[in-house]
Protein backbone atom coordinates (compact mmCIF):
# COMPACT_ATOMS: atom_id res chain seq x y z
CA UNK A 1 0.00 0.00 0.00
CA UNK A 2 1.80 3.34 -0.60
CA UNK A 3 1.50 5.55 2.11
CA UNK A 4 -0.89 8.25 0.54
CA UNK A 5 -3.16 5.78 0.31
CA UNK A 6 -2.02 4.53 3.96
CA UNK A 7 -3.66 8.65 5.28
CA UNK A 8 -6.30 8.95 3.25
CA UNK A 9 -8.68 8.21 5.73
CA UNK A 10 -7.17 11.08 8.00
CA UNK A 11 -7.57 13.38 5.14
CA UNK A 12 -10.79 12.86 4.76
CA UNK A 13 -11.47 13.29 8.93
CA UNK A 14 -9.71 16.81 8.10
CA UNK A 15 -11.85 18.14 5.80
CA UNK A 16 -14.87 17.38 8.30
CA UNK A 17 -12.83 18.87 11.19
CA UNK A 18 -11.65 21.93 9.62
CA UNK A 19 -15.37 23.24 8.98
CA UNK A 20 -15.52 23.70 12.65
CA UNK A 21 -13.12 26.07 14.43
CA UNK A 22 -10.51 24.89 17.61
CA UNK A 23 -12.79 26.87 19.86
CA UNK A 24 -16.11 25.28 18.92
CA UNK A 25 -14.21 22.16 18.99
CA UNK A 26 -13.66 22.49 22.86
CA UNK A 27 -16.63 24.31 23.97
CA UNK A 28 -18.82 21.61 22.40
CA UNK A 29 -16.71 18.63 24.57
CA UNK A 30 -17.26 19.34 28.04
CA UNK A 31 -15.42 16.19 28.85
CA UNK A 32 -12.60 16.78 26.41
CA UNK A 33 -9.71 18.99 28.48
CA UNK A 34 -10.17 15.23 30.50
CA UNK A 35 -10.02 12.81 28.03
CA UNK A 36 -7.70 14.18 25.96
CA UNK A 37 -5.08 14.23 28.21
CA UNK A 38 -2.76 11.76 29.85
CA UNK A 39 -0.11 11.91 32.77
CA UNK A 40 2.83 9.67 32.93
CA UNK A 41 5.29 10.21 35.54
CA UNK A 42 6.64 13.52 36.28
CA UNK A 43 4.57 14.47 33.22
CA UNK A 44 1.40 15.35 32.30
CA UNK A 45 0.61 16.05 28.51
CA UNK A 46 -2.37 17.36 27.00
CA UNK A 47 -4.00 17.35 23.49
CA UNK A 48 -7.26 19.08 24.45
CA UNK A 49 -6.20 22.51 22.24
CA UNK A 50 -5.03 20.13 18.60
CA UNK A 51 -7.34 20.54 15.61
CA UNK A 52 -8.95 17.04 16.03
CA UNK A 53 -12.19 15.87 17.60
CA UNK A 54 -12.83 12.19 18.60
CA UNK A 55 -13.75 10.63 15.45
CA UNK A 56 -10.94 12.08 13.88
CA UNK A 57 -8.79 11.11 17.25
CA UNK A 58 -9.95 7.58 17.03
CA UNK A 59 -9.14 7.55 13.16
CA UNK A 60 -5.36 8.24 14.13
CA UNK A 61 -5.83 5.68 17.10
CA UNK A 62 -6.56 3.07 14.16
CA UNK A 63 -3.52 3.72 11.92
CA UNK A 64 -1.63 3.12 14.83
CA UNK A 65 -3.30 -0.29 15.91
CA UNK A 66 -3.05 -0.79 12.00
CA UNK A 67 0.55 -0.55 11.84
CA UNK A 68 1.02 -2.69 14.87
CA UNK A 69 2.96 0.38 17.01
CA UNK A 70 2.98 -2.34 19.99
CA UNK A 71 5.26 -4.71 17.54
CA UNK A 72 7.39 -2.31 16.43
CA UNK A 73 8.46 -1.20 19.72
CA UNK A 74 8.92 -4.51 20.87
CA UNK A 75 11.10 -5.08 17.78
CA UNK A 76 13.07 -1.86 19.01
CA UNK A 77 13.33 -2.82 22.50
CA UNK A 78 14.55 -6.52 21.98
CA UNK A 79 17.43 -5.16 19.60
CA UNK A 80 16.01 -6.19 16.17
CA UNK A 81 17.55 -4.78 13.12
CA UNK A 82 14.83 -1.90 12.79
CA UNK A 83 17.94 0.09 11.32
CA UNK A 84 17.27 -1.87 8.34
CA UNK A 85 20.16 0.72 5.81
CA UNK A 86 22.82 -0.26 7.91
CA UNK A 87 21.99 -3.49 9.11
CA UNK A 88 21.87 -3.42 13.06
CA UNK A 89 19.49 -2.42 15.82
CA UNK A 90 19.11 0.83 17.00
CA UNK A 91 19.45 -0.07 21.21
CA UNK A 92 19.70 3.16 23.13
CA UNK A 93 16.68 2.00 25.68
CA UNK A 94 19.70 -0.59 26.72
CA UNK A 95 21.29 2.03 27.68
CA UNK A 96 18.87 2.97 30.46
CA UNK A 97 16.20 -0.14 30.56
CA UNK A 98 16.23 -3.87 30.62
CA UNK A 99 12.38 -4.34 29.92
CA UNK A 100 13.11 -6.47 27.00
CA UNK A 101 13.70 -10.28 27.25
CA UNK A 102 15.82 -10.83 24.20
CA UNK A 103 19.25 -12.07 24.63
CA UNK A 104 20.74 -9.58 22.66
CA UNK A 105 19.19 -6.06 24.60
CA UNK A 106 19.51 -8.05 28.06
CA UNK A 107 23.73 -7.96 27.23
CA UNK A 108 23.32 -4.74 25.91
CA UNK A 109 22.03 -3.74 28.85
CA UNK A 110 24.64 -5.42 30.88
CA UNK A 111 27.44 -3.72 28.90
CA UNK A 112 26.06 -0.46 29.47
CA UNK A 113 26.05 -1.09 33.04
CA UNK A 114 29.66 -1.96 33.13
CA UNK A 115 30.68 1.12 31.31
CA UNK A 116 28.75 3.34 34.04
CA UNK A 117 30.72 2.15 36.69
CA UNK A 118 34.05 3.43 34.84
CA UNK A 119 32.28 6.55 34.23
CA UNK A 120 31.89 7.14 38.09
CA UNK A 121 35.30 6.40 38.35
CA UNK A 122 36.05 8.80 35.63
CA UNK A 123 34.03 11.74 37.30
CA UNK A 124 35.56 10.88 40.69
CA UNK A 125 38.85 11.30 39.30
CA UNK A 126 38.14 14.75 37.57
CA UNK A 127 36.48 16.12 40.65
CA UNK A 128 39.43 14.87 42.94
CA UNK A 129 41.85 15.86 40.57
CA UNK A 130 41.68 19.66 41.61
CA UNK A 131 39.97 20.39 38.08
CA UNK A 132 37.54 22.97 38.27
CA UNK A 133 36.69 23.47 34.15
CA UNK A 134 36.33 20.69 31.57
CA UNK A 135 35.60 21.16 27.90
CA UNK A 136 33.93 18.42 26.49
CA UNK A 137 34.45 18.57 22.27
CA UNK A 138 32.01 16.98 19.90
CA UNK A 139 29.38 17.91 17.40
CA UNK A 140 25.89 16.86 16.42
CA UNK A 141 25.26 14.25 18.53
CA UNK A 142 27.79 14.29 20.66
CA UNK A 143 27.14 17.85 22.06
CA UNK A 144 23.62 18.74 22.09
CA UNK A 145 22.24 16.54 24.19
CA UNK A 146 25.02 17.17 26.88
CA UNK A 147 25.03 20.69 26.20
CA UNK A 148 20.97 20.20 26.91
CA UNK A 149 20.76 18.79 29.93
CA UNK A 150 24.11 20.58 31.58
CA UNK A 151 22.04 24.05 30.79
CA UNK A 152 19.14 22.66 31.97
CA UNK A 153 20.26 20.94 35.24
CA UNK A 154 23.17 22.65 36.76
CA UNK A 155 23.44 26.11 38.17
CA UNK A 156 26.68 27.88 39.56
CA UNK A 157 26.07 26.85 42.78
CA UNK A 158 25.07 23.30 42.21
CA UNK A 159 27.87 22.06 39.88
CA UNK A 160 30.92 20.06 40.95
CA UNK A 161 33.01 21.49 38.01
CA UNK A 162 32.11 23.89 35.19
CA UNK A 163 30.98 21.82 31.94
CA UNK A 164 32.21 24.16 28.92
CA UNK A 165 30.99 22.45 25.24
CA UNK A 166 33.17 23.06 21.97
CA UNK A 167 31.73 21.77 18.81
CA UNK A 168 31.49 25.06 15.77
CA UNK A 169 34.99 24.00 13.84
CA UNK A 170 35.20 27.61 13.77
CA UNK A 171 38.28 29.13 15.69
CA UNK A 172 36.40 31.83 16.99
CA UNK A 173 34.22 29.04 19.02
CA UNK A 174 37.55 27.84 20.48
CA UNK A 175 38.94 31.28 21.11
CA UNK A 176 36.19 32.13 23.43
CA UNK A 177 35.91 29.10 25.42
CA UNK A 178 39.15 28.82 26.42
CA UNK A 179 39.76 32.77 27.60
CA UNK A 180 38.83 32.76 30.12
CA UNK A 181 39.99 29.26 31.58
CA UNK A 182 43.07 28.20 32.92
CA UNK A 183 45.04 25.33 31.49
CA UNK A 184 46.75 23.64 34.38
CA UNK A 185 42.91 23.40 35.88
CA UNK A 186 41.33 22.36 32.96
CA UNK A 187 40.16 19.11 31.34
CA UNK A 188 39.22 18.07 27.96
CA UNK A 189 36.59 15.50 26.72
CA UNK A 190 37.24 14.66 22.91
CA UNK A 191 33.46 13.19 22.23
CA UNK A 192 33.09 11.18 18.75
CA UNK A 193 32.13 7.59 17.44
CA UNK A 194 35.07 7.12 14.63
CA UNK A 195 37.26 9.67 16.29
CA UNK A 196 37.41 10.56 12.58
CA UNK A 197 35.26 13.73 12.85
CA UNK A 198 36.83 16.90 11.39
CA UNK A 199 35.05 19.42 13.47
CA UNK A 200 36.00 17.54 16.98
CA UNK A 201 39.31 16.35 15.45
CA UNK A 202 40.63 20.55 14.68
CA UNK A 203 39.08 21.49 17.87
CA UNK A 204 40.66 18.54 19.99
CA UNK A 205 44.07 19.47 18.46
CA UNK A 206 43.56 22.92 19.61
CA UNK A 207 42.55 21.47 23.16
CA UNK A 208 45.43 19.06 23.02
CA UNK A 209 48.21 22.23 22.17
CA UNK A 210 46.52 24.40 24.64
CA UNK A 211 46.58 22.18 27.90
CA UNK A 212 50.47 21.05 26.93
CA UNK A 213 50.14 17.55 27.67
CA UNK A 214 47.91 14.44 27.80
CA UNK A 215 47.68 14.08 31.30
CA UNK A 216 43.64 15.46 31.18
CA UNK A 217 42.92 14.59 27.73
CA UNK A 218 39.88 12.01 27.75
CA UNK A 219 38.13 10.12 25.03
CA UNK A 220 34.66 8.69 24.71
CA UNK A 221 34.38 7.13 21.16
CA UNK A 222 34.08 3.57 19.77
CA UNK A 223 37.57 3.56 17.97
CA UNK A 224 39.95 3.10 20.89
CA UNK A 225 42.96 2.90 18.96
CA UNK A 226 42.30 6.32 17.00
CA UNK A 227 42.29 7.96 20.24
CA UNK A 228 45.52 6.34 21.39
CA UNK A 229 47.03 7.56 18.17
CA UNK A 230 45.47 10.96 18.50
CA UNK A 231 47.29 11.35 22.04
CA UNK A 232 44.90 9.67 24.76
CA UNK A 233 45.63 6.90 26.73
CA UNK A 234 43.53 3.97 26.82
CA UNK A 235 43.05 3.96 30.78
CA UNK A 236 41.14 7.27 30.26
CA UNK A 237 38.69 6.33 26.96
CA UNK A 238 35.38 5.88 28.37
CA UNK A 239 33.00 3.92 25.31
CA UNK A 240 30.64 4.22 22.21
CA UNK A 241 29.12 1.76 20.51
CA UNK A 242 28.09 1.30 17.01
CA UNK A 243 24.15 -0.06 18.06
CA UNK A 244 23.69 3.43 19.41
CA UNK A 245 23.50 6.52 16.90
CA UNK A 246 24.92 9.58 18.05
CA UNK A 247 21.48 11.73 18.33
CA UNK A 248 20.66 8.55 20.88
CA UNK A 249 23.77 8.71 22.86
CA UNK A 250 23.38 11.12 25.60
CA UNK A 251 22.34 7.84 27.67
CA UNK A 252 26.15 6.61 27.86
CA UNK A 253 29.46 7.38 28.56
CA UNK A 254 28.72 10.67 26.09
CA UNK A 255 26.29 11.93 29.13
CA UNK A 256 29.86 12.38 30.93
CA UNK A 257 29.89 16.16 30.75
CA UNK A 258 25.92 15.73 32.97
CA UNK A 259 27.78 13.67 35.24
CA UNK A 260 30.44 16.04 35.70
CA UNK A 261 28.24 19.01 36.12
CA UNK A 262 25.21 17.12 38.79
CA UNK A 263 27.30 14.43 39.74
CA UNK A 264 26.42 10.64 38.73
CA UNK A 265 23.67 10.37 41.09
CA UNK A 266 22.40 12.91 38.87
CA UNK A 267 23.09 11.11 35.70
CA UNK A 268 21.46 8.13 36.79
CA UNK A 269 18.15 10.05 37.95
CA UNK A 270 17.99 11.30 34.71
CA UNK A 271 18.36 7.58 33.23
CA UNK A 272 15.80 6.48 35.84
CA UNK A 273 13.12 9.14 33.90
CA UNK A 274 13.72 8.06 30.76
CA UNK A 275 13.36 4.35 31.93
CA UNK A 276 10.11 4.78 33.21
CA UNK A 277 8.91 6.46 29.71
CA UNK A 278 9.93 3.50 28.15
CA UNK A 279 8.18 0.99 30.66
CA UNK A 280 5.07 3.06 29.67
CA UNK A 281 5.58 3.17 25.93
CA UNK A 282 6.60 -0.64 26.07
CA UNK A 283 3.65 -1.48 27.95
CA UNK A 284 0.99 0.60 27.30
CA UNK A 285 -2.06 0.21 24.25
CA UNK A 286 -1.74 2.95 21.54
CA UNK A 287 -5.16 4.45 22.76
CA UNK A 288 -3.30 5.12 26.42
CA UNK A 289 0.33 5.54 24.91
CA UNK A 290 1.98 9.24 25.41
CA UNK A 291 5.00 8.62 22.84
CA UNK A 292 1.74 6.96 20.77
CA UNK A 293 -0.68 10.27 20.71
CA UNK A 294 2.14 12.59 20.00
CA UNK A 295 3.54 10.94 17.43
CA UNK A 296 0.31 10.36 15.86
CA UNK A 297 -0.75 14.02 16.56
CA UNK A 298 2.65 15.03 14.57
CA UNK A 299 1.25 13.04 11.61
CA UNK A 300 -2.60 14.60 11.42
CA UNK A 301 -0.41 17.69 11.28
CA UNK A 302 1.53 17.39 8.83
CA UNK A 303 -0.59 15.08 6.61
CA UNK A 304 -3.96 15.75 7.11
CA UNK A 305 -4.07 19.62 8.01
CA UNK A 306 -0.44 20.12 5.76
CA UNK A 307 1.42 22.01 8.06
CA UNK A 308 4.60 22.40 7.13
CA UNK A 309 6.37 23.89 10.81
CA UNK A 310 6.40 22.95 14.04
CA UNK A 311 7.30 25.45 17.18
CA UNK A 312 8.89 24.29 20.32
CA UNK A 313 8.53 26.72 23.10
CA UNK A 314 9.92 25.97 26.86
CA UNK A 315 8.48 28.58 29.05
CA UNK A 316 11.51 27.66 31.42
CA UNK A 317 14.88 29.34 30.58
CA UNK A 318 16.46 26.15 31.52
CA UNK A 319 14.97 24.46 28.70
CA UNK A 320 16.23 26.88 26.09
CA UNK A 321 18.11 24.35 24.06
CA UNK A 322 15.41 21.90 24.30
CA UNK A 323 14.26 23.62 20.61
CA UNK A 324 18.00 23.32 19.15
CA UNK A 325 17.90 19.68 20.73
CA UNK A 326 14.42 18.69 19.23
CA UNK A 327 15.60 19.61 15.78
CA UNK A 328 18.34 17.10 15.29
CA UNK A 329 16.56 14.76 16.98
CA UNK A 330 13.69 14.80 14.81
CA UNK A 331 14.89 16.30 11.20
CA UNK A 332 18.26 14.10 11.34
CA UNK A 333 16.00 11.14 12.09
CA UNK A 334 12.91 11.70 10.01
CA UNK A 335 14.17 14.12 7.40
CA UNK A 336 13.95 11.70 4.68
CA UNK A 337 12.26 10.80 1.07
CA UNK A 338 13.16 6.98 0.75
CA UNK A 339 11.00 4.39 2.20
CA UNK A 340 12.19 1.24 3.63
CA UNK A 341 13.01 -0.78 0.48
CA UNK A 342 14.12 2.45 -1.23
CA UNK A 343 10.44 3.33 -3.32
CA UNK A 344 9.53 7.25 -2.86
CA UNK A 345 7.56 8.57 0.40
CA UNK A 346 5.25 9.96 -1.75
CA UNK A 347 4.17 12.02 1.00
CA UNK A 348 5.72 15.06 3.20
CA UNK A 349 7.15 13.79 5.85
CA UNK A 350 9.02 15.84 9.28
CA UNK A 351 8.15 19.07 9.30
CA UNK A 352 10.77 22.16 9.73
CA UNK A 353 11.38 22.28 13.54
CA UNK A 354 12.30 25.33 15.55
CA UNK A 355 11.83 27.54 18.72
CA UNK A 356 12.89 29.46 21.78
CA UNK A 357 11.79 29.90 24.95
CA UNK A 358 9.36 32.15 26.06
CA UNK A 359 8.94 34.46 27.16
CA UNK A 360 11.64 36.51 25.21
CA UNK A 361 9.72 34.97 22.45
CA UNK A 362 6.77 36.28 22.16
CA UNK A 363 8.19 39.66 21.53
CA UNK A 364 10.19 38.07 17.98
CA UNK A 365 8.27 35.51 16.22
CA UNK A 366 4.65 35.08 18.32
CA UNK A 367 3.80 37.80 16.19
CA UNK A 368 3.54 35.63 12.94
CA UNK A 369 2.21 32.83 14.82
CA UNK A 370 -0.47 34.79 16.01
CA UNK A 371 -1.94 36.43 12.71
CA UNK A 372 0.78 35.36 10.00
CA UNK A 373 -0.71 33.46 7.11
CA UNK A 374 1.20 29.82 8.00
CA UNK A 375 -0.13 28.25 11.34
CA UNK A 376 2.16 26.70 12.70
CA UNK A 377 1.85 24.17 15.38
CA UNK A 378 3.09 24.42 18.87
CA UNK A 379 4.45 21.96 21.61
CA UNK A 380 4.42 24.12 25.33
CA UNK A 381 6.54 22.74 27.74
CA UNK A 382 6.16 23.92 31.11
CA UNK A 383 7.61 23.58 34.85
CA UNK A 384 5.33 23.57 37.57
CA UNK A 385 7.73 24.10 40.68
CA UNK A 386 10.72 26.76 40.10
CA UNK A 387 14.17 25.62 41.96
CA UNK A 388 14.02 29.77 42.06
CA UNK A 389 12.98 32.06 44.74
CA UNK A 390 11.44 34.59 42.89
CA UNK A 391 7.60 33.26 42.88
CA UNK A 392 6.32 36.14 41.46
CA UNK A 393 8.42 35.63 38.46
CA UNK A 394 7.47 32.07 38.01
CA UNK A 395 3.54 33.10 38.41
CA UNK A 396 3.69 35.70 35.58
CA UNK A 397 5.58 33.13 33.30
CA UNK A 398 2.76 30.38 34.03
CA UNK A 399 0.25 33.05 32.78
CA UNK A 400 1.79 33.77 30.09
CA UNK A 401 2.48 29.87 29.16
CA UNK A 402 -1.16 29.28 29.81
CA UNK A 403 -1.93 32.55 27.52
CA UNK A 404 -0.60 32.19 24.51
CA UNK A 405 -2.11 28.53 24.52
CA UNK A 406 -5.43 29.55 24.87
CA UNK A 407 -5.03 32.87 22.30
CA UNK A 408 -3.07 30.30 19.47
CA UNK A 409 -6.39 28.09 20.01
CA UNK A 410 -9.17 30.71 20.67
CA UNK A 411 -7.96 33.87 18.75
CA UNK A 412 -10.32 37.10 19.24
CA UNK A 413 -12.86 38.76 16.60
CA UNK A 414 -12.30 42.22 15.97
CA UNK A 415 -13.80 44.44 13.19
CA UNK A 416 -10.27 45.99 13.01
CA UNK A 417 -8.71 43.95 10.75
CA UNK A 418 -5.15 44.80 12.07
CA UNK A 419 -6.85 43.83 15.62
CA UNK A 420 -7.93 40.16 14.75
CA UNK A 421 -6.93 36.89 15.53
CA UNK A 422 -7.69 34.44 13.63
CA UNK A 423 -7.26 31.37 16.22
CA UNK A 424 -7.21 28.25 15.13
CA UNK A 425 -3.70 27.59 15.92
CA UNK A 426 -2.68 23.87 17.44
CA UNK A 427 -1.10 22.89 20.41
CA UNK A 428 0.16 20.43 22.96
CA UNK A 429 0.99 21.20 26.44
CA UNK A 430 3.42 19.60 28.49
CA UNK A 431 3.46 20.16 32.19
CA UNK A 432 6.56 18.78 34.20
CA UNK A 433 6.23 18.74 38.00
CA UNK A 434 9.81 20.11 38.46
CA UNK A 435 12.96 20.93 36.19
CA UNK A 436 14.47 17.24 37.76
CA UNK A 437 17.05 15.12 36.12
CA UNK A 438 14.64 12.30 36.37
CA UNK A 439 11.83 14.81 34.66
CA UNK A 440 14.12 15.89 32.09
CA UNK A 441 15.09 11.88 30.57
CA UNK A 442 11.33 11.43 30.83
CA UNK A 443 10.38 14.02 28.26
CA UNK A 444 13.45 13.81 25.97
CA UNK A 445 12.54 9.54 25.95
CA UNK A 446 9.13 10.44 24.56
CA UNK A 447 10.32 12.36 22.06
CA UNK A 448 12.54 9.53 21.23
CA UNK A 449 9.50 7.20 20.98
CA UNK A 450 7.43 9.93 19.24
CA UNK A 451 10.07 9.43 16.39
CA UNK A 452 10.00 6.40 16.19
CA UNK A 453 6.80 5.49 15.92
CA UNK A 454 6.30 8.62 12.77
CA UNK A 455 8.85 6.81 11.15
CA UNK A 456 6.31 3.39 11.33
CA UNK A 457 3.58 5.80 9.62
CA UNK A 458 6.17 6.51 7.01
CA UNK A 459 8.18 3.41 6.66
CA UNK A 460 11.46 5.40 6.72
CA UNK A 461 14.66 4.60 8.23
CA UNK A 462 14.56 6.78 11.68
CA UNK A 463 18.01 5.57 12.94
CA UNK A 464 20.55 6.78 9.39
CA UNK A 465 21.84 10.33 8.68
CA UNK A 466 23.27 9.67 5.31
CA UNK A 467 22.48 13.14 4.40
CA UNK A 468 25.02 14.68 6.76
CA UNK A 469 27.76 12.92 4.94
CA UNK A 470 27.92 14.64 1.04
CA UNK A 471 28.53 18.17 2.35
CA UNK A 472 31.43 17.22 4.52
CA UNK A 473 32.82 14.89 1.39
CA UNK A 474 32.51 17.70 -0.96
CA UNK A 475 34.08 20.04 2.14
CA UNK A 476 37.35 17.29 2.32
CA UNK A 477 37.55 17.66 -1.34
CA UNK A 478 37.69 21.42 -1.55
CA UNK A 479 39.78 21.96 1.48
CA UNK A 480 42.82 21.63 -0.79
CA UNK A 481 41.21 24.61 -3.08
CA UNK A 482 40.97 26.59 -0.35
CA UNK A 483 44.73 26.29 0.85
CA UNK A 484 45.36 27.50 -2.92
CA UNK A 485 46.44 24.03 -3.50
CA UNK A 486 44.40 22.89 -6.20
CA UNK A 487 40.77 23.87 -8.31
CA UNK A 488 37.63 23.24 -7.61
CA UNK A 489 35.40 21.85 -10.18
CA UNK A 490 32.61 23.81 -9.87
CA UNK A 491 32.21 27.06 -11.74
CA UNK A 492 30.25 29.18 -9.06
CA UNK A 493 32.35 27.95 -6.64
CA UNK A 494 35.83 28.53 -8.35
CA UNK A 495 34.28 32.37 -8.99
CA UNK A 496 33.48 31.93 -4.52
CA UNK A 497 37.04 31.09 -4.26
CA UNK A 498 38.63 33.69 -6.31
CA UNK A 499 36.51 36.37 -4.57
CA UNK A 500 38.36 34.74 -1.31
CA UNK A 501 41.36 34.61 -2.56
CA UNK A 502 41.03 38.18 -3.58
CA UNK A 503 40.19 39.22 0.26
CA UNK A 504 43.19 37.68 1.86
Amino acid sequence: MSIADRLSPLRAEAARVMQTSLRTLVADDPDRARDFALRVGPIHASFARQRYDRGALEALFALGESLDFDARLEALFAGEHVNVTEARPALHTALRSDLSGAELAASSHAVAREARVAMRAVVEAIVNSGVTDVVSVGIGGSDLGPRLAVDALSSPSSARVRVHFLSNVDGHAAQRVLASLDPSRTAALLVSKSFGTQETLLNGCVLRDWLGDDTRLYGITANIERAAQFGVPVERVLPMWDWVGGRYSMWSSVGLPIALAIGMDGFESMLEGACEMDAHVAREPVRRNLAAWHALTAVWNRNALDLASQAVLPYDDRLRLLPNYLQQLVMESLGKSARMDGSAVGVDTVPVWWGGAGTDTQHSFFQALHQGTTVVPCDFVGVVQPDAPHRDNHDALLSHLLAQSEAFANGQNSDDAHRHYPGGRPSTMFLLDALTPHALGALIALYEHSVFLQSVVWDINAFDQFGVELGKQIANRLLPAVRGEAMADDPVTRALLAEISSMR
